[in-house]
């Protein structure tokens, strides 16, 4: 009988769990697990983040896996544990708290982090991101004392932070740098319309505007812009965007460019050394839907068993936002550009709009 190799993951989320459950069915005996997680938490559902703020799901709901998952499958799961290094000579992890373990094949899955403007006041009491539980903790517990929020950032994760703010009773205003929102998905025409639904539900927004500094004695109390105008604001929402987490690669001396650069079955630079997720960057992409994430991981547990596999080829996004009533979706490349045609329907009493993009004689892309 083989002896099961050592197999550590490090981080607790949604990509790199899915990536262990895959592996499990795959080839259940054939490694020893540990899994470092950062936060308190068992692994649990990022996306619905949004749902508990709208009141669609409590948290218990959000769990994927709870505590007996890592018992029963024999996973060593150490959570509130933030690795510092890979030592990828003597093949050990180290944790901030000084533990150390062995390792035979490491997978980095740190995700990525919330990008915090760097504007005057950004450290002050009321200025948080929306990525992780204890965000959507304080959000819910400003909304008890606190009326006005200001959300900056007009795109999918704004948004949704915006609305989940508004079923909590708060008066909120959503800031965004571009003149139509959610530009990265929508078209103008669709866009305009989404913002006509939104205002209606009572959202308001501050569009093509710069935020310029964050005033208040302790706590947050305005938003400044750099055309001089301001907004009053209690919390202060950044919905800007993420960035790979790549600190831990760099500190142990793996290739990274924008995130940790893989190959097409997510291995790094060093042997025995994979990363997937939010902090990997394949093909010069780094994705941040989980679609694309769950496709590595695939891929990635297939080569971790020694099951026949093509490798990752990159994915085709698509994105949807499902705000309180209103679906969107897009998908490829929507926006017209020279040699495409597009066919557009457009009803304004039904509040639809639909459009598809043609190169070529094919699809390229949907809104």
């Amino acid at each position: 009988m083989t002896t099961p190799k050592k197999l550590v993951l490090i981080g607790n989320g949604m990509a790199g769990v899915r990536a262990i459950e895959h592996l499990l069915k795959l080839a259940p005996e054939a490694y020893e697990i540990t899994i470092f997680g950062a936060e308190p938490h068992p692994n649990y559902n990022r996306i619905m983040l949004s749902s508990v703020l709208a009141g669609g799901a409590d948290m218990k709901e959000i769990i994927i896996n709870d505590w007996d998952w890592y018992k029963d499958n024999h996973i060593q799961l150490h959570t509130g544990h933030k690795v510092t290094r890979i030592d990828t000579q003597r093949k050990k992890i180290i944790t901030d708290k000084g533990l150390e373990t062995d390792y035979d094949a490491v997978v980095v899955a740190t995700g990525s982090n919330p990008f915090m403007l760097p504007i005057p006041g950004a450290d002050k009491e009321g200025v948080i991101a929306f990525r992780d539980i204890r965000d959507c903790e304080m959000m819910l517990d400003a909304s008890r004392k606190y009326r006005k929020a200001a959300v900056i950032g007009g795109g999918l994760l704004g948004l949704e932070a915006a609305r989940g703010l508004l079923h909590l009773g708060m008066d909120v205003s959503v800031i965004h740098i571009h003149k139509y929102l959610m530009e990265r998905q929508l078209d103008e025409p669709a866009s305009r319309m989404l913002q006509r639904e939104l205002e209606a539900q009572g959202m308001k927004f501050l569009l093509h505007k710069h935020s310029a500094s964050i005033t208040g004695r302790r706590r947050v109390k305005e938003l400044q812009f750099t055309d001089g105008s301001s907004v009053d604001a209690d919390l202060v929402v950044m919905a800007v965007g993420i960035r790979p987490n790549i600190a831990l690669a760099k500190a142990s001396g793996i290739e990274i460019n924008r995130g940790i650069v893989v190959d097409d079955y997510m291995r790094t630079n060093i042997p025995d050394v994979y990363a997937l997720g939010e902090c990997a960057e394949h093909r010069g992409i780094a994705y941040g839907l989980v679609a694309p994430l769950y496709e590595q991981g695939a891929v990635l547990a297939k080569h971790l068993a020694g099951v026949e596999t093509s490798g990752y080829a990159g994915s085709v996004t698509s994105t949807k936002l499902k705000v309180s009533g209103v679906d969107v979706f897009s998908a490829g490349r929507f926006a017209e550009t020279p040699g495409t045609r597009a066919l557009r329907i457009q009803d304004d009493l039904a509040g639809t709009y639909k459009k598809i993009v043609i190169e070529d004689g094919k699809l390229v892309g949907a809104v």
